[in-house]
């Protein structure tokens, strides 16, 4: 055994009249049909049964060794150091063994931050579509989120600095931001938020004089996770530009300057989190720090912007994981805790709970893929699949990340007590969901982005809708009745956001026509994949899920009307248990009163 470990493993198996178990010792890959489908139906063959060994690794791993190395990273965080033991003022940030753990098996064995970017990660000889990286994301943040950050954060400085930066500075920083060797590997930062505002990018007052080929930053920022990476990109305004988005630039800055000494700039101190507890973010002051310009001065807004979105379709999928790994654990409690002598799996109500943490769960991992496979197709240059992403990114941000801190809460709730525990991983899942819907944009800026920008100035709920019917005519082994009644609802959501959209005075509505957006595209994807996923196994489950969306995220319910009828009993049933469920069956419970 690792020395980072004990002896929690065995606690509830030498004790199970005591406790229920927890899902220590689970794979979370073999635990997962659901991801094994959707990636069968995303990827090529050939890549599917290449990564399938290196997920089921990340699997159990997640479900063991690094479960305790983040337990352990989220209890002894992140020290700053203001200087060295000779009383050099060298400022460093000092880790717990358990994150450099973490470290070596999201850098290093996997290589998750450059899957994209950098050929020949893991054996494969190319690069891996946004769908194959991102499943590796969902494992591996099922264990550890804080680290997703640093994942992120150094997989979009390497993007900009590779569509944006000049052929030197590629030169000189490309390659170790897209490293596995742990000993050339230089991790990436992203300092964008100032006190002086956050979302409003507009109004920040980091300044930045040119000299020579090099440039020098005053300012600070005011929320800098991975504070201590060794390349971050930043915006900043140069001297003498206009004022708002268009007179910001975006500059690569590096943590040390060529002799080794420490650039210009200061981390003030780190901060006190409610989650994301063993990742170091931390504020910054600027005190002439070197940096070089990447791409166009007055583009750096739209330039930085790129990065945000594909932070936010990560961001979506980091908190997919959030409430997959809560929706194992509360299964693993339902499953195997008896009480007034049932299981709790057996309970009317408990199963009610558990239909609540596994429809939003499964929705966000449908939607995540969807929109990794848009990307995937926006890369090979497909307009259609752009315009389609421009709206799945914001949506899926707003509601899988609000969606995560409900299923995390009930999670909690279904171990009772000592699921406020934080020995137990459910504590720490509810602190980090938290901040899925505040990174990158809180829910009113981005239902805005949704709505206003990607619908109402874009035009791009066209390809939304024009996707959806797409999926609903390839999907001809799905009651005709069921795909009519999808069809109408993806014209009314689609109508509605455009109604929304129309007019400024309808921002109230924003938030609402974003969700319905959501949810009636999960309900279309559902079905799709129940489709597709019986005709590769005979398992239609997926379908009776896209029902349930319609039933209990779209429609509105009378609340004096028992929710619990025969047929929604049938369905929940099904979802509950652990056998295939067939397409004469699934066909009779989508029409069924």
């Amino acid at each position: 055994m690792h020395p980072l470990m004990h002896d929690r493993a065995t606690a509830s198996a030498n004790h199970p009249g005591l406790l229920a178990p927890d899902t220590t010792g689970m794979n979370f890959y073999r635990a997962d049909p659901a991801l094994t489908d959707l990636l069968r139906l995303h990827l090529p063959d050939a890549l599917f049964r290449h990564i399938e060994p290196h997920l089921d690794r990340l699997g159990e791993l997640a479900g063991g060794y690094l479960d305790e190395c983040a337990r352990l990273a989220d209890r002894h965080t992140p020290v700053l150091h203001q200087r060295d033991k000779f009383g050099r003022d060298t400022q460093y940030i000092e880790y717990h063994p358990a994150y450099r753990e973490l470290e070596k098996a999201a850098f290093g064995e996997f290589g998750i931050h450059a899957l994209s970017i950098r050929k020949g990660i893991m054996g494969w000889p190319d690069k891996y579509p946004v769908v194959a990286k991102h499943a590796f994301t969902f494992l591996f943040n099922q264990t550890e989120f804080g680290m997703g950050c640093p994942i992120n954060v150094t997989d979009g400085c390497a993007k900009l600095l590779n569509n944006f930066g000049s052929e030197a500075l590629k030169a000189r920083y490309l390659d170790g931001l897209t490293q596995t060797d742990m000993s050339k590997l230089t991790q990436g930062g992203q300092f964008m938020t100032e006190k002086e505002g956050g979302s409003d990018v507009g109004t920040l007052t980091t300044t930045a004089v040119q000299e020579g080929d090099h440039w020098r930053l005053y300012g600070e920022k005011w929320f800098c996770s991975n504070a201590d990476a060794e390349v971050v990109m930043l915006l900043a305004r140069p001297e003498g530009a206009g004022p708002g988005t268009r007179g910001v630039g975006l500059f690569l800055m590096p943590r040390h300057l060529d002799g080794g000494s420490q650039n210009h700039y200061r981390i003030v101190r780190l901060k006190d989190k409610l989650g994301t507890r063993s990742m170091a973010s931390g504020e910054i002051k600027f005190e002439g720090a070197i940096a070089y310009a990447v791409g166009k001065l007055d583009r750096g807004f739209v330039q930085m912007a790129e990065m945000v979105n594909s932070s936010r379709l990560s961001n979506g999928v980091k908190s997919t994981a959030l409430m997959r790994r809560a929706h194992h654990d509360a299964m693993t409690v339902a499953r195997n805790r008896v009480v007034f002598g049932q299981r709790i799996i057996d309970l009317p109500l408990a199963r009610r709970q558990l239909m609540k943490i596994m429809l939003p769960t499964e929705q966000a991992l449908s939607m995540s893929f969807l929109t990794a496979d848009a990307l995937d197709r926006a890369e090979a240059g497909s307009q259609d699949a752009a315009a389609l992403l421009r709206i799945l990114t914001p949506t899926l941000k707003f509601r899988a990340t609000r969606d995560a801190r409900k299923v995390c809460g009930d999670a909690l709730e279904m171990r009772g007590g000592i699921g406020y525990i934080e020995e137990f991983a459910t504590a720490r899942l509810l602190r980090d969901a938290h901040l899925g819907s505040i990174w990158e944009g809180t829910g009113n800026i981005v239902a805005i982005d949704a709505l206003t920008r990607a619908v109402g100035r874009h035009g791009a709920d066209a390809a939304l809708a024009a996707d959806l019917h797409a999926r609903l005519d390839d999907s001809a082994n799905v009651p005709q009745a069921w795909r009519n009644r999808l069809r109408e609802l993806t014209d009314r959501a689609v109508g509605f956001a455009r109604e929304v959209a129309s007019r400024s005075d309808n921002e109230g509505d924003a938030r609402r026509a974003t969700s319905l957006l959501y949810h009636v595209g999960s309900a279309v994807a559902l079905a799709w994949e129940g489709g597709r996923i019986h005709e590769m196994r005979g398992d239609a489950r997926r379908l009776l899920l896209s029902r349930m969306v319609v039933d209990h995220r779209i429609s509105v319910g009378d609340p004096f009307r028992l929710a619990e009828n025969a047929t929604q009993r049938a369905i929940t049933d099904h979802l509950l248990g652990e056998r295939n469920v067939g397409m004469v069956e699934v066909g009779e419970l989508l029409v069924a009163a």
